[in-house]
């Protein structure tokens, strides 16, 4: 597959919260794979080029009403560009010392009890960001020997991994993008798993059967439109993790929807304002 890319570089003042605030407004232009940039100030965001509308993002970066100064630049990154763009960038991800996330160009770490490969292409969800940490972290404390899971929103498959590696019966990955699909099936292989069955697609295609333990990182839109899905598709007493949100309104309202739909909440977990929930049917 060969997708060239369209790279915004910006830069912040202040950082807090308005990086975050324009990593969530850029996925919803198209964006779907993000890196801090050389400076902690810096966001790097990359837009698939078929993707990349100008004059929307002009209007977004220079014309918003927030109380935030920003400076930008873009350039064309072609395909065959990325994996050193990756590479120079990626560095490996260390959870609750025990689970190790790296590429493939990392060595391994012995005392960690989870060794995960993440080929870091163009697909979210490679424990940098803080909802995908905050989801392993909950997935760490979670039993799933001999269960059945479902990944939502999979992105890389890091989720659907690290639950095969912890012993699951078999795991569902389902994404709606073809490149986090082909990167997931990729990842799959070097990790050396054969219990994940990755989909392409949404909502929908959730398979009938129904899981012990359903993870869905997404964004607070899309959770609360498929929360129905998720419940439906869930066993009594199973487990559901919810990330892609922020402390605050979004939690709230994702617990009254839980509510309504007949789940109780458990806890949360929170990461520089982003959160990761746990609820139980």
């Amino acid at each position: 597959m060969s997708t060239d890319y369209i790279e915004v570089k910006i830069k912040f003042n202040p950082v807090f919260p308005w990086k975050d605030v324009f990593t969530s407004h850029l996925s919803e232009m198209g964006a779907d794979s993000f890196m801090d940039g050389d400076t902690e100030d810096e966001l790097w965001a990359y837009i698939p080029e078929k993707e990349y509308k100008p004059a929307e993002l002009e209007t977004l970066l220079k014309h918003h009403d927030y109380p935030v100064q920003l400076q930008h630049e873009c350039k064309k990154i072609v395909s065959r560009d990325w994996n050193a763009e990756w590479e120079a960038h990626f560095q490996p991800v260390s959870i609750d010392g025990q689970c190790y996330v790296r590429a493939p160009f990392h060595l391994p770490r012995p005392d960690m009890t989870y060794d995960i490969i993440i080929e870091p292409k163009m697909s979210f969800g490679t424990a940098h960001h803080e909802t995908t940490f905050l989801m392993i972290s909950y997935l760490l404390q979670e039993t799933v020997q001999e269960k059945r899971v479902l990944d939502m929103g999979a992105g890389t498959g890091i989720l659907a991994i690290l639950a095969s590696k912890k012993g699951a019966r078999n795991v569902v990955s389902i994404d709606n993008d073809e490149w986090a699909y082909q990167n997931h099936i990729e990842n799959n292989r070097y990790n050396q798993v054969q219990n994940i069955t990755v989909i392409l697609g949404d909502a929908s295609s959730i398979p009938r059967e129904p899981f012990d333990l359903i993870c869905a990182n997404i964004n607070r839109n899309i959770l609360l439109n498929d929360l129905p899905f998720y419940v439906k598709a869930l066993k009594k007493n199973g487990i559901l993790l919810l990330s892609g949100f922020y402390a605050g309104n979004d939690l709230s309202l994702l617990q009254k929807k839980c509510s309504e739909e007949n789940l109780y909440f458990v806890d949360f977990k929170e990461k520089n304002s982003w959160v990761s929930a746990k609820f139980c049917k």
